[in-house]
């Protein structure tokens, strides 16, 4: 029994820690994708904390036009790293074509969540302080720019409410529903 106590807190800990590197090198890879300011404070330390792997990656994968391809590769090797290791501490063994499936949806999973708590968090600033110049608001802007813009242009705001990003959100949740959802699944069948 208290060996089962041991593995719940190491499969938490190997969740936290490849987490938050995954985490890293996806906001790099998105605020590259969304031409973010490389030069603000906090994209700079996500370069400093990415940059040493990405560097040896790069000698031999090369970027696919504006597609950081080695950024995508550190982050599925590290994802299918972590839910390895987790399935380990779990039950001990499973087939790796389920844990790369289970991979590739836990990153789905976090680039939602990456834009649902970048669009919540601009909402609530919006109304907390309209207008406040902040160098991590700023990325915020650009990152939520490409999902929010085009869902502005087909919903007019309503008096001064502007409901395009609760629209954004609820097909971001859908998105978790519809698609991260049954991959997850199909990656769980075949362990």
């Amino acid at each position: 029994m208290g060996g089962s106590y041991v593995n719940e807190a190491g499969v938490f800990l190997i969740e936290v820690l490849f987490g938050l590197y995954i985490l890293a090198v996806m906001l790099r890879f998105l605020f590259q994708m969304v031409r973010a300011d490389f030069y603000n404070p906090f994209s700079q330390a996500i370069v400093q904390i990415t940059n040493p792997p990405l560097r040896a990656l790069r000698r031999w994968i090369p970027s696919i036009g504006r597609i950081d391809t080695a950024s995508l590769v550190l982050m599925t090797v590290v994802q299918f790293a972590s839910t390895w290791l987790v399935v380990l501490l779990s039950n001990g063994r499973g087939a790796l074509l389920g844990i790369f499936i289970i991979a590739l949806a836990k990153l789905l999973q976090t680039a939602v969540y990456v834009f649902m708590f970048a669009i919540l968090i601009l909402v609530i600033l919006s109304w907390v302080a309209p207008g406040a110049y902040n160098p991590a608001v700023d990325l915020l802007r650009s990152l939520s720019r490409p999902l929010l813009a085009p869902a502005r242009r087909v919903i007019p705001p309503i008096g001064n409410l502007d409901l395009s990003a609760m629209v954004v959100l609820v097909l971001l949740q859908l998105a978790l529903i519809l698609l991260v959802a049954p991959i997850r699944d199909i990656g769980i069948r075949l362990l």
